[in-house]
């Protein structure tokens, strides 16, 4: 049975999103610190929700890699290394690469991706980490997305929790000046714009180049 009294609120979404967004946020922001167990009955007493409830978020959260847990262990929010950072960009320039690609094949730049970078200037404008944090994210996914293969969403959503991990947990937007990360993200859409399937592989493994940069300059802080 669910508890009376929560510590958090939750969106009109249904009961277990709502957990998991709310939970998956808390993670990559760093409110939860690697290391940090995350127990159904931490989930049940803090969100006020039934067990399986919270056993259902944990094991989504253990799927997408924001989460690990060994047998007869509880779930901790994981610290990546640095060579599973290097793994981690090598995987996302794969992806990323030929999504931009095929994308600026059809110079087409989809609307999320649009809507993602305006979400990220205004963030930027007002140095708000968390919501730059989510743009990023939101951009990244909507280059994914706009090729419509749900093959590849699904390949990409395995590695997406550790992706997101290295974007709140480590940072490294606070290497940077806010305006970088806009910057970089609008050479990525220009060259898709322009049909330039070169210039939009090199723009894109650029960005993450850099991106790999500063995550490990931050682990190494």
């Amino acid at each position: 049975m669910a508890t009376t009294m929560s510590q958090f609120k939750l969106g009109p979404s249904s009961l277990t999103e709502a957990v998991f967004e709310s939970l998956r946020a808390r993670i990559i922001n760093g409110e939860i610190a690697p290391g940090e167990k995350v127990t159904e009955q931490r989930l049940a007493s803090e969100y006020g929700v039934a067990r399986p409830t919270a056993k259902s978020c944990l094991e989504r959260l253990t799927a997408l890699g924001l989460l690990r847990r060994v047998a007869h262990k509880s779930a901790v929010v994981p610290q990546l290394g640095a060579a599973e950072i290097d793994d981690l960009f090598f995987a996302r320039t794969t992806f990323e690469e030929a999504a931009t690609a095929h994308l600026a094949a059809s110079r087409r730049v989809p609307g999320e991706t649009e809507r993602a970078q305006s979400l990220m200037e205004a963030a930027a404008s007002r140095e708000d980490f968390a919501e730059q944090v989510q743009a990023d994210i939101a951009f990244h996914w909507s280059l994914i997305r706009g090729l419509d293969s749900e093959r590849l969403t699904r390949m990409y959503e395995m590695i997406s929790g550790e992706i997101h991990l290295t974007m709140g947990q480590f940072a490294a937007h606070r290497r940077t000046t806010p305006s970088t990360v806009v910057a970089e993200h609008a050479a990525v859409m220009t060259a898709i714009a322009a049909g330039d399937v070169d210039g939009a592989r090199a723009a894109i493994a650029d960005h993450l180049a850099r991106s790999r940069e500063r995550v490990l300059a931050q682990l190494e802080a």
